[in-house]
């Protein structure tokens, strides 16, 4: 599966199938949440946070190409993602994009 955030594949030509999504929402533990919290004091990365959100955009970004892979699709194009918070410590990613078949 192709996946690109560009509305165009170089050299391709494709047919759009429709709106594939995928979506997870994560949080970290509560030891985890009282010893970032400390880090805010004093400044600098949240490395539990980073962690946490890469991980969420993989899980997203999968589940999006299995929608896509259940359409028939061997690409998404103009791929995006959003983040929002839901609870103190928690967010949901979503990973969005349009399934293509070439011609």
């Amino acid at each position: 599966m192709i996946l690109v955030n560009t509305d165009y594949i170089a050299g391709k030509e494709f047919e759009m199938l429709g709106l594939v999504k995928g979506s997870t929402i994560q949080s970290k533990n509560i030891a985890r949440d009282i010893t970032q919290s400390f880090k805010t004091l004093v400044g600098g990365e949240l490395k539990a946070y980073t962690q946490m959100m890469n991980e969420a955009r993989a899980i997203a970004t999968k589940r999006m190409v299995e929608d896509a892979a259940a359409l028939g699709a061997d690409a998404i194009v103009n791929i995006r993602y959003s983040s929002a918070a839901v609870m103190a410590g928690a967010a949901e990613i979503m990973a969005y994009g349009t399934a293509v078949k070439f011609k």
